[in-house]
């Protein structure tokens, strides 16, 4: 059975094309933003921002807080003993070494270097 020349070109186009994906999902990230820590900055790295759900909050800046700190309130967040249900929902979906990645990242940055 012989394939057109056709076929074998798309084959090898696709898995040209799909390698740096596949490479990307198989390569453990080290160094650099925790892959779930964009989420993070969105709200965390905005200057005076402020959060109208489920009442107007005050935002604070976790850059250059201490790791500890970090690690211990999203734990919080996570058994519902601080009460912001959208800061509840993202540290239930954590894992230790997430929370213990996020504070290492944030942690380690002055305070207006992580934006």
């Amino acid at each position: 059975m012989t394939i057109p020349k056709k076929t074998k070109a798309l084959g090898i186009l696709l898995a040209i094309v799909a390698a740096p994906a596949l490479a990307q999902q198989s390569v453990p990230k080290t160094g650099g933003t925790p892959p779930f820590g964009s989420m993070c900055v969105g709200c965390h790295g905005i200057p005076y921002y402020q959060t109208a759900f489920p009442q107007v909050y005050h935002v604070p800046k976790i850059a250059g807080q201490s790791q500890q700190y970090i690690v211990n309130a999203l734990k919080a967040y996570k058994a519902g003993e601080r009460s912001h249900p959208s800061m509840q929902a993202i540290a239930k979906s954590l894992s230790d070494q997430d929370m213990s990645a996020l504070a290492a990242y944030y942690g380690a940055a002055p305070a207006e270097a992580k934006k």
